[in-house]
């Protein structure tokens, strides 16, 4: 089991998540990819995507549905401050997790997170678990207590 995937089963295990952890054969370049390998529903699909706040020098995770994307200048208008897409370098360092890996939780460095109010149209999310060759389930009120995330309506469709 790979560093990244173990930290991520070794928190939901330590937070007591109920959760199915599965392998897929391929890495899924886009959140359709991912639901079509799990059979899932395409808005079932958390995607974790990380923006640099450059005024403080912090990460900010934005938990979105699969078939939705950030809006930026949306999301910069909503919180009061400019953000910058992390590079995969930054994301590396300051997660412990590759681009394509990362889990809405058990990073390196606590984030500041914001969620799609979509994802909780569905009782069973999928997110990855630290690789971007397995996703685990997370019913959807779990992830929003566990990430203390806050409801922010930052996307755009597609």
């Amino acid at each position: 089991m790979s560093k990244s995937l173990n930290r991520v089963t070794h928190y939901l295990l330590s937070k007591k998540i109920e959760h199915e952890v599965r392998k897929t054969d391929q890495i899924a370049r886009t959140a359709q990819e991912a639901a079509d390998r799990i059979e899932c529903h395409l808005n079932q699909i958390v995607k974790s995507i990380i923006f640099l706040v450059p005024s403080s020098d912090s990460l900010v995770l934005f938990l979105t549905a699969g078939g939705n994307f950030v809006d930026t200048h949306k999301a910069e208008n909503l919180l009061g401050f400019s953000l910058q897409k992390a590079d995969a370098q930054t994301i590396r360092s300051r997660t412990g997790f590759v681009i394509g890996g990362v889990p809405p939780f058990a990073h390196k460095e606590e984030l500041s997170v914001y969620m799609d109010p979509e994802l909780l149209n569905h009782p069973v999310l999928w997110a990855a678990a630290g690789t971007p060759f397995h996703v685990f389930s997370i019913k959807s009120d779990v992830l929003l207590a566990t990430t203390k995330a806050k409801f922010l309506h930052f996307t755009k469709g597609r």
